[in-house]
């Protein structure tokens, strides 16, 4: 069996042949475009709009066809932006400064930390030593999938596919073993469905709160930004955390139902288990640290949304908390903890060299990509395309709309990264809904959740790269199981968005 870095390693997105081909037509495909449209006549615009589009759908062909890392192409365009005069330097920077910048930065930390300490794998053993699952395939199958989704509402999704990705594969193993030994059949579905619960699950757990994968809080910046809506992690959570939670039942019946092992139990999967936990010892110093610091990050994202149910959100308690305690802060007050508790062996729960070392790529893919969004607003560029959109599409209500919205952002998230998709559709899902005179909430909701989904392809996300490198997912499974999460997915975000965001606006 493949071990898994090297699977990782060669199922990397846009490998291979195809993916250099692809690559190249992006080098050549952007500049073409790119001075087609600035020097195309396009009447109603004005000059800033007019240039700031010309880049918009050159940074949009490089993201797709990822010739350039996605994190250099979005600084590359707030600094082309700067060059054609589209704006000045200091408004076109202005959002790598926003708070939510912070929020990434705090909560990367946060993450950095559980996983030095070990702290994610002790929460993942623990779930998987309950009495209860016994190595039954289903029940070690649901387990399985409700700790993956647990954890990725936290860490990145990529972190949770990677560290439970091995712990699968040695289940598998178990598994591979028993056969042996028995000379049963044994159905080799299992171990496909058990691969691709690991990274639907985590995809999916993603969007149970702000943190939990970066679309979500792209999103947030944006409807902040564009719409003067704030959403709190606590309303947030009101919406992500039962549409996380309502995908992941789906996935324990429908691959638990598709993909069965056909044997009653694994045998020595409860030993493996019990091993693996052992190994782990009694809680370091490093890791009580860290679930100290955590915990004070989340009660410190929680308590604004408690208070403003009790109180009510026009209270001064609520609005105090609101000033002093952005999800930004809250996320920092959690990670300076980590540099003041104690670690392992006299040192810190965390020093600077792991602090470092989190995605600095999404962070600053999140700036650039939220800087051209607010500058298509300010020049009014994202009022003209919705205009021009709204024309075009089936659009005849709110609802409709939400739904076209999500549907755009799943196709799209098909096709380039999660969070290259939220920075090219929430800001046009925002002006369609302006320019059709509708509340753009709803639909902007629809869109950053819609940008977590999409599961069809290994290109889709890093986590189905992951575990389609492991060699036990045929892509034509990939396809037929992804396609069906698709379609829930669409579903459950579109009825938990329509039927619960109004208590959130």
């Amino acid at each position: 069996m493949t071990p898994p870095a090297a699977s990782a390693r060669h199922a990397a997105p846009g490998g291979g042949a195809a993916g250099s081909r692809l690559r190249s037509a992006g080098l050549l495909l952007a500049p073409l475009l790119f001075l087609a449209l600035l020097f195309l006549p396009l009447p109603g615009l004005k000059p800033e709009a007019h240039r700031l589009a010309a880049v918009m759908v050159a940074v949009a062909t490089l993201w797709i066809t990822e010739a350039v890392p996605l994190p250099m192409t979005a600084l590359g365009g707030a600094a082309a932006c700067v060059i054609l005069q589209v704006a000045p330097a200091k408004d076109v920077f202005a959002p790598f400064a926003d708070p939510l910048m912070f929020l990434f930065i705090g909560s990367f930390m946060l993450s950095r930390a559980l996983f030095k300490h070990g702290l994610d794998k002790r929460v993942a053993y623990a779930v998987l030593a309950v009495p209860w699952i016994r190595g039954q395939p289903w029940r070690m199958m649901a387990a399985f999938g409700t700790v993956t989704a647990a954890i990725s509402g936290w860490i990145s999704n990529t972190a949770t596919t990677a560290m439970m990705f091995p712990i699968g594969l040695a289940l598998l193993g178990l598994l591979f073993e028993s056969e042996r030994r028995a000379g049963r059949p044994l159905s080799h579905a299992y171990a496909t469905g058990l691969m691709l619960m690991t990274t639907f699950a985590a995809s999916v757990g993603g969007l149970a709160t702000p943190v939990g994968t970066p679309p979500n809080v792209i999103g947030i910046g944006f409807i902040e930004r564009l719409t003067g809506t704030e959403l709190t992690f606590f309303e947030w959570s009101l919406l992500g955390t039962p549409a996380a939670a309502l995908l992941v039942c789906f996935l324990i019946a429908f691959l638990g139902r598709a993909c069965r092992a056909g044997v009653s139990e694994i045998e020595g999967a409860a030993e493996l288990v019990a091993r693996e936990r052992a190994k782990l010892g009694h809680w370091t110093t490093g890791q009580r640290s860290t679930a100290l610091a955590f915990a004070v990050a989340v009660a410190l994202w929680v308590i604004p949304g408690v208070v403003a149910l009790l109180a009510g959100e026009a209270s001064e308690p609520y609005r105090a908390l609101q000033r002093s305690l952005p999800e930004g802060v809250a996320a920092l007050a959690g990670a300076l903890l980590l540099f003041l508790l104690p670690g392992e062996r006299g040192e810190r729960a965390i020093d600077w060299e792991d602090a470092v070392r989190i995605d600095w790529g999404v962070v600053l893919l999140y700036g650039g990509g939220f800087a051209l969004g607010v500058l298509s607003f300010q020049t009014g560029l994202a009022e003209a395309a919705g205009r021009g959109l709204t024309g075009l599409l089936p659009i005849n209500g709110p609802f409709s709309l939400l739904v076209a919205s999500t549907l755009v952002a799943v196709l799209l998230s098909e096709t380039t990264s999660n969070t290259a998709s939220a920075n090219m559709v929430v800001p046009v899902v925002i002006s369609i809904s302006q320019a059709g005179g509708f509340d753009p909430l709803l639909p902007a909701l629809g869109a950053t959740m819609g940008a977590s989904l999409g599961f069809m392809l290994p290109v889709s996300t890093p986590c189905n790269a992951i575990v389609y490198g492991s060699g036990l997912v045929p892509l034509r499974s990939m396809m037929r199981y992804g396609v069906a999460l698709d379609a829930a997915g669409i579903v459950v975000v579109v009825a938990v968005v329509w039927l619960l965001g109004r208590f959130v606006s």
